[in-house]
Order: structure tokens, then C-alpha cells, then sequence
């Protein structure tokens, strides 16, 4: 269990009634497409009603993480940044296949 927390609603084509925070992002990403998606907007898909805002700094440390190792991209202003170094208001996206 990463990060220590689940997503209880499962997308329809999830075997597991749980995900890992991580993976629980990418699904949420998955369903968006080539949208990009704020910290906010992804912790409210994953825990919908008033307790979304404590998944913040675990999904911003998941998508750290996420983001070095390929599976997704950060952006700031609509351009990618380097995940160990960015501030400020953010989004998150799968990585595009042009």
C-alpha cells in the first residue's frame, strides 16, 4: 500500500475494489484522456465529498515520483517541468504519444 491510502470507488474496469494512490492518479488521468488535471480536481475524483483536501501533498509527492519515472508529466503553465524542482500551481497529465 503506497502513500498509505486508497481509492474506494473503483473504475468499472478495475479488478481490485482498491488502488494505491498512484495508481488511483493514472486512473483518473486515464479517464481524462490527453486532459491535464489539477492536484484538486484529481483529489476530488479519487475521494469525492469533504475530505479530498488531505490527499493533496500525498498526490503532489505521488506525482514527484510518477513524473521521474515516465508515467506522467507535471506541468506549470502549460509546459512540462522538472519534477524535482517546481512550485506553485500545477497539473497533471499522462505522458502524450506525438
Amino acid at each position: 500500500m503506497r502513500h498509505g491510502l486508497h481509492m474506494t470507488e473503483p473504475h468499472p474496469t478495475d479488478t481490485d475494489s482498491t488502488l494505491p494512490l498512484d495508481e488511483a492518479i493514472l486512473a483518473v488521468l486515464a479517464r481524462k484522456g490527453d486532459a491535464t488535471l489539477s492536484a484538486p480536481e484529481i483529489a476530488q475524483a479519487i475521494s469525492p465529498g469533504d475530505d479530498w483536501h488531505a490527499l493533496l501533498t500525498p498526490i503532489r509527492r505521488a506525482a514527484v515520483l510518477l513524473a521521474q519515472a515516465g508515467r506522467l508529466v507535471i506541468y506549470r503553465k502549460g509546459k512540462p517541468v522538472d519534477p524535482a524542482d517546481f512550485r506553485g500551481v500545477y497539473r497533471l497529465g499522462l505522458p502524450r504519444q506525438d
